[in-house]
């Protein structure tokens, strides 16, 4: 029963379009020193074994970036990143489950791990 509902979890997750993930709440909403730039690089290479490359659209006074899921092509997380007046970057990550304790924590950790580290 337990294996079922995990499964029936997991089976729901890849039905999130983009603007469903981009009007859930924020599951990180950090400021960093970096540059949206810098910020976007270091997310890329933190993700480069774990998901395909991230799509990487210009928005506003910085950078969006949309996350595709491990399996399929659908988006699993949009970061949003704008550019502060004061020098480095406003941050905000929606994740497609992000009410779901089974997803998978690769993203939130390398959004987190970015902030200010390498």
């Amino acid at each position: 029963m337990k294996l079922a509902v995990v499964v029936l979890a997991l089976a729901m997750t890849g039905c999130a379009s983009l603007q469903d993930i981009e009007h859930s709440p924020p599951t990180l909403s950090v400021i960093s020193g970096k540059s949206p730039q810098r910020y976007v690089d270091c997310l890329a290479g933190k993700l480069a074994d774990s998901r395909k490359p991230l799509k990487v659209e210009p928005h506003r006074e910085g950078l969006r970036v949309i996350i595709a899921q491990k399996l399929s092509s659908g988006p699993a997380a949009l970061v949003m990143v704008e550019e502060r007046s004061n020098n480095g970057s406003s941050i905000k990550l929606y994740e497609q489950s992000f009410n779901n304790p089974l997803r998978p924590k690769d993203i939130q950790n390398a959004a987190t791990e970015c902030i200010s580290g390498s």
